[in-house]
């Protein structure tokens, strides 16, 4: 039972996280459009969820904290409170409050502290504060009041609403309807009771020893449905029962309804689930149904029930729609499956092993010369690819999760700084590997931050300048030659060249008189400590963070680029590997030792003829089809030994719209390569990026590109000039 709970626990933790993230974003969605329905249903849903799931673990903290914030989005969903901007505010925070609870209670830790303790009292002072501020308004209640007319009675927020109509034998049969009250009571607190004479006859015609009285009860109970019935249980057949869960409305048993997972086919039991009718009433329209005389066709179970008073036709209709959706949904139910991210890791590790074996196997397959045997293991290296594929399949999600991230940050930073600053996503659905977008959300929650912070100029600067007084960061990924580009533009005051070169200047990185391009320019942004900030900002302005941006990304084998014009705004690009486990390589040798170059960069391989081979030693290009094309050596790059082969070899490479060629001894062709990070002494070597082992267990060295391309382009335009 420990392990189950314990089980049920971290699942709680793991969908309250994600759930937190909805309600982010559906309150910024709001905030954007304060009429959004689907919005305002969303977060409700979100609550909804994590006070419930909390409250069936014990995790009281969140449980009564988010009953708070539940009410308040009721009336919110119910108009009768409007998602104004401090309401947007004041939700936000209460999320932020939840989300603290949650991790709290992910490390264990069940005592709250003095500053959460304060923090969670000033919230719920404020939430109710709200809420009764709303419930003292007469407009309000007038409202209230129209809708129990239109729509039958409506309990409180948080209160069940009972309808009762006692048969006028109860008196007779020894029963006292006080008494049922006052038993009632014991299972909450009797909110109100108002008292029906709808059926009291003329006093001429009264019988003192009959009942004509009803009932409209609103309790507050932690008590499930049964057993507010249960309270009822001698009167059942002499009585008229309606008991409607809190938050009753239709709307609500239509959203409740199609929360339900999809493993129930029957109409009665959605119904039952969704909270809108007990166990009790469905056995008795099931018994009024099997009623029905021989011949005779059966009613259909929703008309009984609405017949009966036990539900509203809009439910039954939602939970007939609910029907259908598990009806075709029957076949799928196992169709997506939550994993363990340790257990990927474990089965990625086994693969890439996998993939070494059969790259081992085939090499003996050639060296015995046997037909059948080279015949399985050419079949098996198929499978073997395969299953390669479909795993690095599954490790692959949408960043979109984490730019929708951003919306937050960019919004609290307009509010403290007096900007108003849009952000635009596009690009949300491009799949990158689930490391990889692990480890980019730091550096790009730098980027954006600066951006909005240090990019986006104020209002009346804006207008000034001739733009539009809100500024926009947008946020952008696609697909390119392999790899995944990842854009973080503004349309701010762009990078000032000359304050940055005499803050370099000053600051000692570049020497007096130094020509730098543009670009040269820009990236001493990235040395450690640099900062032309004019103030220090909350978010940014210390020199800590850009410097520690590009190493994470040159961690993930990545790049960034920086384009800027001042006025206009400024771009970063980030060009990150799609994964970073197992990649398709192409082999080359050079002096005698393997090296890897990434299957996706290599655009064509060329010999190296005799003229170009002479002149090697006065130029570092070659005339390829009419163009300029500059090189590198490998073998003088890396002080390889042995001799130099009779031929050489260009592999024309590219990244990120730029070519070059790299000079090597041998070819060998494809080959499959599990990336093996390098320890922390061979880490920062130029131009090699990983390690891999080859069948004959041999380590190969994964050649960095990008880094060798800026080594090359840097070298030839220093002979150029």
């Amino acid at each position: 039972m420990d392990l189950e709970l314990g089980q049920a626990r971290q699942t709680f933790i793991t969908e309250s996280r994600e759930l937190l993230q909805e309600m982010e974003s559906a309150l910024l969605t709001l905030e954007a459009d304060p009429e959004d329905q689907a919005a305002i249903n969303s977060l409700f849903r979100s609550a909804h969820t994590i006070k419930g799931s909390s409250g069936v673990l014990g995790i009281e903290a969140v449980e009564k904290f988010t009953h708070f914030v539940e009410n308040l989005l009721s009336q919110m969903r119910d108009g009768e409170i409007k998602a104004r901007k401090e309401n947007i505010d004041l939700l936000l925070e209460c999320r932020d409050h939840i989300s603290t609870l949650t991790a709290l209670a992910a490390s264990g830790i069940e005592e709250l502290s003095p500053e959460v303790e304060a923090n969670g009292a000033a919230l719920t002072s404020r939430l109710g504060e709200l809420l009764g501020a709303q419930e003292a308004k007469p407009e309000a209640k007038g409202a209230a009041k129209e809708e129990e007319r239109l729509d039958g009675p409506s309990s409180a927020a948080d209160a069940w609403h009972i309808s009762i109509r006692f048969g006028q034998d109860v008196l007779r049969s020894g029963m006292d309807p006080v008494s049922f009250l006052t038993y009632l009571a014991k299972l909450g607190e009797v909110v109100s009771c108002t008292t029906l004479f709808d059926s009291m006859p003329p006093v001429e015609d009264m019988d003192p020893e009959s009942c004509y009285l009803g009932f409209e009860i609103d309790l507050k109970s932690a008590s499930d449905k049964a057993a507010i019935e249960g309270v009822f249980e001698f009167v059942r057949e002499d009585a008229a029962i309606r008991i409607l869960p809190p938050f009753s409305r239709v709307a609500s048993y239509v959203e409740l309804i199609s929360e339900l997972p999809e493993d129930t086919l029957l109409l009665g039991e959605i119904l039952v689930k969704g909270g809108a009718l007990t166990s009790r009433e469905l056995e008795d329209a099931l018994a009024k149904q099997r009623a029905t005389a021989p011949g005779e066709e059966k009613p259909r179970i929703g008309d009984l029930l609405i017949e009966g008073g036990s539900v509203h036709a809009e439910t039954v209709a939602a939970a007939a729609e609910k029907q259908k959706k598990n009806q075709s949904a029957g076949a799928k139910e196992a169709s997506t499956v939550r994993i363990d991210a340790a257990k990927l890791d474990a089965l990625v590790d086994l693969v890439g092993e996998l993939v070494i074996s059969g790259a081992n196997i085939e090499q003996h397959s050639a060296r015995i010369a046997d037909a059948g045997l080279s015949e399985s293991a050419s079949v098996m290296l198929r499978l073997v690819e395969e299953i390669r594929e479909s795993t690095m399949k599954i490790r692959m999600v949408p960043i979109g999760e984490t730019f929708t991230r951003f919306r937050r940050v960019v919004r609290d930073i307009s509010r403290e700084l007096g900007k108003d600053v849009d952000l635009v996503i596009s690009g949300g659905d491009t799949e990158l590997d689930k490391t990889v977008i692990e480890k980019i959300g730091d550096p790009l929650m730098h980027l954006v931050r600066n951006s909005a912070d240090h990019g986006i100029e104020g209002p009346e600067e804006r207008k000034a300048a001739g733009k539009n007084a809100k500024g926009t960061v947008r946020l952008n990924a696609f697909h390119d030659a392999g790899s995944i580009i990842i854009e973080v533009a503004d349309d701010g005051k762009g990078l000032d060249r000359e304050r940055i070169a005499a803050k370099a200047l000053s600051a000692g990185l570049i020497q007096h008189g130094a020509q730098l391009t543009d670009q040269e320019v820009f990236r001493l942004i990235f040395e450690p400590g640099f900062s032309t900030a004019e103030a220090i900002t909350k978010f940014s302005g210390r020199g800590v963070g850009m410097d520690v941006v590009k190493r994470n990304i040159e961690a993930l084998r990545g790049t960034i680029y920086i384009e800027s014009a001042q006025g206009t705004g400024t771009t970063i690009r980030i060009r990150l590997p799609l994964t970073m486990a197992i990649i398709d390589g192409f082999m080359v040798g050079v002096g005698g030792s393997p090296y890897i170059i990434p299957l996706d960069m290599v655009m064509e391989c060329v010999e190296l003829s005799e003229a170009e081979r002479s002149a090697a030693d006065r130029r570092s290009y070659i005339n390829l089809r009419g163009e300029v094309l500059p090189y590198v050596r490998l073998k003088n790059f890396f002080n390889e030994g042995g001799l130099t082969a009779g031929h050489e070899n260009i592999v024309i490479v590219q990244y990120g719209g730029h070519k070059i060629g790299l000079v090597v001894d041998e070819l060998f062709g494809e080959v499959q390569t599990v990336i093996k990070s390098l320890g922390r002494v061979y880490r920062d070597i130029k131009g090699i990026s990983g390690a891999t082992i080859l069948g004959n267990g041999q380590v190969a060295l994964i050649l960095d590109v990008p880094r060798l391309m800026q080594s090359v382009e840097t070298s030839f335009m220093a002979r150029s000039a």
